[in-house]
């Protein structure tokens, strides 16, 4: 139970991070937003990106088996990572209405 506390606030605290540097430096509110459910399925599968380009077919019914045998805990842990990047949405938006220009 301690394990998924700290998962949840590892993911949640790593993803709020990488978007808020991300959103500083490329003045991209939503980015990591839209790319994590990509950088998602690069930790959920166990094949190579490539993949998707060369084996289309036998990737994709890869990946969704995958995805549907991800258990509860796992989902919520992956979840907690696309929130921070919500959060970090609506902080920089708020910086940015507050007057801070270098966000």
């Amino acid at each position: 139970m301690i394990q998924l506390i700290v998962s949840i606030l590892l993911y949640f605290v790593i993803f709020f991070g990488i978007a808020f540097i991300l959103n500083m430096l490329l003045r991209r509110t939503w980015l990591m937003s839209f790319i994590y459910p990509f950088i998602v399925i690069m930790i959920i599968d166990n094949i190579s990106t490539w993949s998707y380009f060369t084996n289309t077919g036998e990737a994709m019914a890869t990946l969704s088996s995958e995805v549907t045998s991800l258990a509860v805990m796992d989902i919520v842990i992956l979840g907690s990572g696309f929130i921070g990047t919500i959060v970090s949405g609506w902080v920089i938006k708020f910086l940015r209405k507050s007057g801070y220009q270098m966000f």
